[in-house]
């Protein structure tokens, strides 16, 4: 399977990183109550220039549709209301940020800043490419029907280690620090086989082998409904000699971010879109070459991998021909 850039064109447009300078009762908006502060904020330096930040969802009655995280006074990442973390990058050794997170509902009023957390990026070591050791003796339990409790052994670094990355199948879906040897991982589906393994990192941003995997089911039934994405359309156009089929989907609601989707073409996988950076909202399109015959037809469906590492369920089947 051809792993390549993510071209999706999103309906909504690009998703910008905008400058702010604090809050005001304004970006309440006229009517109605914004909502409240995030809790459970937590800041860890993953590498010399990033760092990890988590929160608690913040429970709202018209739903929050995103969650803005500043650095000091100016914000610098924004995710949607399903998402609970980031990864705020691009930052400087040996420096101490501070962070906060806010809402804003699907009514456009956003909430005030939560408490600041406090992270320091540790010091960029010069020509550092020793990895840290594998992580040694991983072991784990279900936590109910949607979690799952992760241990294992610290790895050695001649330099330290600054963070541990947990990956579920070929997908990373948590991050903690690197004087952590264990973590609860939550947001999973009942009824579901995962294989964990976790990944050390040190500040240079080298990366240790993969543990052994950890094999859990999660207890409970899950019937995969829901997971696929929704609205998928498939039509084809021919543009100088050669026949492309354009697809646009929306994405499946889950409780996480979409950052992958696998196409399937004529009943075998064609190509797997990733998206490189955070997605923007919306409704997504893509289209791809299919040759320079006219009169054939192709069925193509298309799925998801899921914020905990799955797959999630395909879409119906679409068939479409090149124009004769």
């Amino acid at each position: 399977m051809r792993r390549v850039p993510w071209p999706l064109v999103l309906v909504c447009g690009a998703l910008l990183l905008v400058a702010s300078c604090g809050w005001s009762r304004a970006d309440e908006g006229d009517e109605g109550r914004a909502p409240g502060a995030p809790t459970g904020v937590t800041a860890q330096a993953g590498s010399a220039t990033s760092v990890h930040v988590m929160w608690n969802a913040v429970p709202d009655e018209p739903g929050i549709r995103l969650y803005e995280v500043y650095r000091g006074t100016t914000k610098v990442e924004e995710v949607p209301g399903s998402q609970h973390m980031v990864d705020v990058t691009r930052l400087r050794p040996s420096t101490v940020y501070a962070f906060t997170v806010r809402a804003r509902d699907t009514e456009g009023r956003l909430g005030p800043p939560s408490r600041a957390v406090r992270a320091r990026t540790p010091a960029m070591v010069a020509a550092d490419r020793s990895a840290p050791t594998r992580p040694s003796h991983p072991a784990g339990r279900p936590v109910g029907s949607r979690g799952v409790q992760l241990s294992w052994g610290a790895s050695r670094d001649d330099r330290g280690v600054v963070s541990y990355d947990i990956w579920q199948g070929g997908a990373k879906i948590h991050s903690v620090g690197g004087g952590q040897t264990a973590t609860v991982v939550t947001g999973l589906r009942p009824g579901t086989a995962y294989v964990f393994t976790v990944r050390a990192r040190d500040a240079a941003d080298n990366l240790s082998p993969a543990s052994a995997p950890v094999r859990l089911t999660t207890p409970g039934t899950d019937d995969g409904r829901d997971t696929a994405p929704t609205g998928f359309a498939a039509t084809t156009h021919r543009a100088a000699g050669a026949y492309y089929i354009d697809l646009s989907w929306d994405p499946p609601r889950v409780d996480g971010l979409i950052t992958e989707y696998q196409i399937q073409l004529d009943g075998a996988a064609t190509t797997s879109l990733v998206w490189g950076g955070t997605p923007p909202r919306g409704r997504a399109a893509y289209g791809f070459y299919v040759g320079r015959s006219a009169g054939e037809e192709h069925r193509v469906r298309l799925r998801a991998r899921l914020p905990d590492g799955t797959w999630g369920g395909w879409t119906p089947e679409r068939t479409v021909a090149t124009a004769g």
